[in-house]
């Protein structure tokens, strides 16, 4: 199974008032990795969405565990860690420049119209993510 790894460049914005990275952006970080790693299969998000179809997220959560700071080093992880042909499950890892897990979390995504936010089969409608997910899962 694929397990991208994605660099972060942690940039001074990113931070609160006690000098860590505010918890909303580790979500921003996420999608960047699920963008690496759909890269990575072989996939585009921007070929999908001209297909008038976008992949919202349905629901996400992380742990936090150790800070990352201002002009540290930090990764994200990213990996598929659930699919059934209609819904999508990311899992995910911030790493530090040791490797000690930061932050780890999944979101939950559907693929729907973009129109009508009605939801599409992926197996019909983009069969080569079907099959690229379904390999992930299988660990092919």
């Amino acid at each position: 199974m694929l397990k991208s790894r994605t660099p972060i460049e942690v940039r001074y914005q990113e931070t609160d008032q006690m000098g860590v990275v505010y918890h909303a952006n580790y979500l921003v970080w996420f999608e960047i990795g699920r963008t690496k790693y759909v890269e990575e299969l072989g996939l585009s998000y921007a070929k999908m969405e001209e297909s008038n179809v976008v992949s919202p997220v349905l629901d996400a959560g992380l742990t936090f565990k150790r800070p990352i700071r201002y002009g540290e080093d930090a990764y994200v992880e990213t990996w598929l860690e659930e699919y059934d042909g209609i819904r999508t499950v990311y899992g995910y890892q911030v790493l530090n420049a040791e490797g000690e897990i930061a932050v780890s979390g999944f979101s939950k995504h559907a693929v729907v119209k973009k129109d009508s936010f009605r939801p599409i089969s992926l197996r019909r409608s983009f069969p080569e993510w079907h099959k690229a997910y379904i390999a992930q899962i299988e660990g092919e």
